[in-house]
């Protein structure tokens, strides 16, 4: 009775000290409240709506661009992949669910045997039979939750590729835009050149001027041609690029004009450059809203969450694992004797396993799953950090383009009067080949840098929209 009483209160105890393996997880680990950093033009667009809010649809309202990014979204290999792994996962979940109920298996056997001279001893047995394990430690309801961890982790890593996609494909087109725009100022360029080297020519053939002078200009001309070839080379590989992303052989993209595909922002003021990437309208919101949209952030969280499952399952390791077993069939087998015809049968078994020496395996197991949430917490806050550097560094491009533009622009302006009116000086015989060769290289130098400075500008924005967790549908 005593014996009893023993077992019976260790049982009691067990199931107390396994109650907490039970447990749903909790989010504890803290991200940084600064995650965006410091800085005036961070600050400033604290507030609002945030950017984020938008749909990639709303956000990119080129409708060449939406088809492009529908099409890479449908067709694109990596994507494809994980939306492979996510069925994947909702499998093995499916799987982890049905791991309450018990299993049950068909397992029909026979048997001929003789000894010495005797008959041939002919028994069959054709059972069902069936097998339960219960849950009394949580080992199977945990399994189940990391399980469907995974599976989140599946969705978001998903979502990362999806959202990096919309990124690149964006990027690519903005970039296209910018070349065929750099080839547009070369071919005006090559047509202005040519019209100073047959100017150049004329007064050399007239004896007005050297052959130095014509020769430079030639090579200055010359450059302008490698440069239109080098252009066209780009857009090719631009357009390849592009076509790698859809899963498709090379080919012409179509897309629109330069300045027609600026970015939406319905409430910025000013010309298309401004609007592009005027901090001023580009609204960050708040760290919280980027950590409820963003992919990685996401899954960092499902990460822990994954592993804190795994070390309850580990725990569940140290307790008894209780197993129901049962057999129903018809066989002719009475043990040692035949019968015949045979009778029914019926089995049933219960079997409790308590681990005691198992070589340290499953103290190692339970210790480096612990060991795993502490790394796995520790990656979090730095996907945190990581994301906030992000914000601040694509408002920092942001501003540092918007600086920039009104430079370039006046650069622009006061380079085009700079060589016309030299042009017209050399005409006259008044100004050297020299002073009209530094003025058309520093026209167009100026022409393309303002071009790039406002592909800077779209690129960062984009950025922005990606980090802050943008692209959703």
């Amino acid at each position: 009775m005593k014996i009893r009483n023993i077992f019976v209160a260790a049982a009691v105890m067990m199931m107390l000290s396994g109650c907490g393996l039970f447990k749903k997880y909790e989010q504890k680990v803290e991200a940084p409240s600064d995650a965006f950093g410091a800085g005036d033009d961070i600050a400033a667009a604290y507030g609002g709506t945030s950017l984020s809010a938008m749909t990639w649809r709303e956000f990119f309202t080129d409708p060449l661009l939406q088809q492009l990014v529908d099409s890479v979204l449908a067709s694109n290999t990596d994507l494809n992949s994980a939306r492979i792994a996510v069925e994947k996962s909702e499998a093995a979940l499916k799987s982890a669910r049905l791991a309450y109920l018990p299993s049950l298996a068909f397992a029909p056997s026979g048997n001929l045997t003789r000894f010495d001279d005797l008959p041939w001893s002919k028994t069959y047995s054709l059972p069902l039979q069936l097998s339960i394990d219960i849950d009394f430690f949580g080992a199977i309801t945990n399994k189940k939750r990391a399980a469907k961890a995974v599976l989140m982790q599946a969705q978001m890593r998903r979502d990362a590729v999806r959202v990096n996609l919309i990124s690149t494909t964006a990027q690519q087109y903005y970039m296209l835009l910018l070349l065929d725009r750099e080839l547009d100022i070369l071919t005006q360029t090559d047509s202005l050149w040519r019209a100073s080297l047959d100017t150049q020519r004329a007064l050399w053939e007239n004896g007005k001027a050297y052959s130095t002078a014509v020769n430079q200009l030639e090579s200055s001309y010359l450059d302008v041609k490698t440069q239109i070839v080098d252009t066209h080379r780009e857009i090719r590989a631009v357009e390849n690029s592009i076509c790698l992303l859809l899963g498709v052989t090379p080919r012409h993209i179509a897309r629109s004009h330069w300045g027609t595909a600026a970015l939406n922002h319905p409430e910025a003021l000013g010309d298309a450059g401004q609007r592009m990437f005027n901090t001023d309208y580009l609204k960050i919101g708040v760290p919280a809203t980027m950590l409820e949209l963003r992919p990685d952030i996401r899954m960092a969280n499902y990460a822990m969450e994954e592993a804190f499952y795994n070390t309850q399952v580990a725990r569940a390791a140290f307790f008894p694992n209780v197993t129901l077993s049962g057999t129903l069939g018809w066989t002719n087998s009475a043990g040692g004797v035949v019968i015949d015809p045979g009778k029914m049968l019926l089995n049933f078994a219960g079997q409790l396993t308590q681990p005691i020496f198992a070589r340290g395996k499953i103290r190692a197991a339970h210790k480096i799953a612990k060991l795993t949430e502490e790394d796995l917490r520790k990656k979090y806050v730095q996907t945190v950090i990581n994301a906030g550097n992000e914000v601040n560094e694509a408002m920092a491009d942001c501003q540092d383009a918007l600086e920039k533009y009104g430079f370039y622009r006046r650069q622009v302006e006061v380079l085009r009067e700079a060589y016309t009116g030299t042009h017209k000086l050399m005409d006259a015989g008044k100004a050297s080949y020299l002073e009209v060769l530094t003025a058309q290289e520093r026209l167009l130098g100026s022409q393309i840098n303002e071009a790039f400075n406002l592909y800077s500008g779209a690129r960062a924005v984009i950025a922005l929209y990606i980090a802050l967790g943008g692209g959703g549908e």
